[in-house]
């Protein structure tokens, strides 16, 4: 794969560059960022049925994570404090190892219908304390760990991406067909030969069985 180069006259080289490009900071925006979650926050949270995970591990590759569950699967420990259950996945762990190497996160809490979102930063531990665990327990099946989340800053984030978006407008919704399967992209990409027909919607079938056995 090839990378478009950009011409070094026009890139932004430091912060002061970056600033004078925009107008100052609005007075709300300035201020607005709190330490805690106040009840404004845990209202938000507790309605929230999806989250991205932002990290970034030890070696500077940055990742992000979508989670999702039924609304309040995060969990307000206290003000300062958030528990998140990692649910079955692919494995990879891109994000639990990256925590092990930097324990810098983000997290941008969504709802259906909102148009604006929550943000929360700040630092994350893994814990398998069965305390914990249970308060992440669906179908009576403990998630393996909870993702515990040390807040050092929140804030609401106004609508315009979603407003510029239409993320939740049903008219601009898209046909899933209009792509291929999951199934078919993965193996677009990563096997040697195409798929039949046939084996294209067997795998495509047993993604689907996998998707009811595990999601817990």
């Amino acid at each position: 794969m090839t990378r478009t180069p950009l011409d070094p006259a026009h890139i932004i080289p430091n912060e002061a560059a970056l600033r004078a490009l925009f107008p100052p900071v609005h007075a709300i925006a300035a201020i607005k960022s709190l330490p805690g979650l106040d009840p404004h926050a845990r209202d938000f949270i507790a309605r929230a049925p999806f989250v991205c995970l932002g990290t970034q591990g030890a070696d500077g590759r940055a990742d992000v994570s979508p989670r999702g569950d039924a609304p309040g699967f995060v969990q307000v420990l206290d003000d300062r404090t958030l528990a998140l259950p990692d649910r079955p996945g692919n494995n990879r762990l891109d994000s639990l190892a990256n925590i092990i190497g930097n324990p810098q996160v983000g997290l941008l809490f969504m709802i259906p219908g909102f148009e604006e979102t929550l943000r929360v930063n700040g630092t994350a531990q893994l814990t398998t304390d069965p305390d914990l665990l249970a308060l992440g327990r669906m179908d009576d099946r403990d998630p393996r760990l909870m993702v515990v989340i040390h807040v050092a800053e929140v804030f609401v984030h106004c609508a315009k991406a979603f407003r510029r978006s239409g993320l939740w407008d049903p008219a601009k919704r898209q046909d899933r067909g209009a792509m291929p399967s999951l199934m078919q992209m993965l193996h677009d990409q990563t096997a040697e030969r195409p798929l039949d027909a046939a084996e294209l919607a067997e795998k495509d079938a047993q993604l689907e069985e996998a998707y009811q056995k595990t999601l817990y």
